[in-house]
């Protein structure tokens, strides 16, 4: 085979992993421009803290507003929101077609949306918005939260399709939170909230209120024999002064005679 022919094939072959390569980033870029939601799982009727994560995803273009719509389907009953600095967040709230039964009572209204608006995202930033809320659903796998991303230039990318199981991603995924298995009771819930504090003791309880006094009584008896032996201490020294004392007035006056 001729030294032209070998150089050609490698040129082709050169050329085909360029492609391929430039395929896989392309296939790669996409998903890792996803507004997605951190943590991406929670437990079952807990509540939880997560935050929205915004990457902006244009060159020439910069994030001025995000829109948050929260599930209807499984509406949460409790939302509050972390500020974000340079960020104003708008609250919107709709009548439950079925009202929620709560530790707090009935609620009749729940969150539907929240628009943060007023900051920015530059090119090759991101930008993160916490918010805090439950208690999420006992009787769902899942919860999507579809969102609408708006540039300065008037171009709003929507991430409002809904993964399906077994299925490939969507272009234009909604964040997802995955809903596992309800924490056991006594156990820290996966936002790293600490479990209730165990039951005190009965020994220390008791130590703690009527056996306060029975150290108060210890602390008394050391105290007057602290005195005790403080005070036969001076009275020691006091004696052991004057028998030196004498003793020295009688040799002095001894040798004076």
């Amino acid at each position: 085979m001729s030294s032209f022919r070998m150089s050609h094939l490698r040129a082709r072959a050169a050329a085909v992993a360029a492609l391929a390569g430039a395929t896989v980033l392309l296939a790669a870029v996409p998903a890792f421009a996803h507004v997605t939601v951190q943590p991406a799982t929670a437990a079952k009727g807990g509540y939880t803290t997560v935050a929205f994560k915004v990457p902006n995803e244009q060159d020439s273009a910069s994030t001025v507003k995000v829109e948050v719509n929260l599930p209807t389907d499984h509406p949460i009953a409790s939302v509050s929101l972390q500020p974000v600095p340079g960020w104003t967040a708008q609250v919107t709230t709709s009548k439950l077609a079925t009202p929620l039964k709560t530790d707090d009572g009935t609620v009749d209204q729940a969150v539907s949306k929240i628009t943060w608006s007023g900051g920015k995202i530059a090119p090759g930033q991101f930008q993160q918005f916490p918010v805090s809320f439950g208690p999420l659903p006992s009787d769902a796998a899942s919860l999507s939260f579809k969102t609408l991303q708006t540039y300065d230039n008037g171009d709003i990318v929507r991430w409002i399709e809904v993964p399906q199981a077994g299925q490939a991603e969507p272009q234009n995924p909604a964040p997802t939170l995955t809903l596992t298995a309800p924490e056991a009771e006594g156990t820290a819930t996966a936002t790293g909230t600490p479990a209730p504090a165990p039951a005190s003791d009965g020994k220390a309880t008791e130590q703690a209120s009527s056996g306060g006094s029975d150290s108060d009584g210890t602390a008394r008896a050391l105290g007057v024999a602290g005195i005790v032996v403080g005070a036969a201490g001076v009275g020691f020294g006091v004696f052991a002064g004057r028998r030196r004392t004498a003793g020295q007035d009688g040799s002095g006056s001894g040798g004076a005679a």
